[in-house]
């Protein structure tokens, strides 16, 4: 918690649910919510499952902030996680590596 709270902004990216989405979920309370948040589960909410609760429900906790603009990707995480890491985080390693070649650790 002390991490969350001591940070300037916070983002979540939560593939599935159960325990590991509530204490992230509630590290980010202490702050007064996340800035960045996507579910990434194929829970529903109907059964009232931690699970399958929508950004919304954790918005009117203060889970996530009221202005923040949260995402759920109701998908199995194998079909959808390698589609956004392709298409955000690994998209420019190019560049990224080249910029970053006279650092000590990098990506081979």
């Amino acid at each position: 918690n002390d991490l969350a709270v001591q940070s300037h902004a916070t983002g979540q990216i939560i593939i599935g649910g159960g325990l590991v989405k509530h204490h992230t979920c509630n590290a980010n309370l202490m702050r007064n919510g996340a800035n960045y948040s996507v579910y990434i589960n194929t829970g529903q909410e109907f059964d009232g499952s931690d699970s399958g609760a929508s950004p919304d429900e954790a918005i009117s906790w203060g889970k996530i902030r009221i202005d923040a603009k949260p995402v759920k990707v109701s998908c199995d995480a194998t079909i959808v996680w390698p589609l956004i890491v392709s298409q955000t985080f690994a998209k420019d390693v190019e560049q990224w590596k080249e910029s970053s070649k006279d650092t000590v650790c990098w990506i081979k």
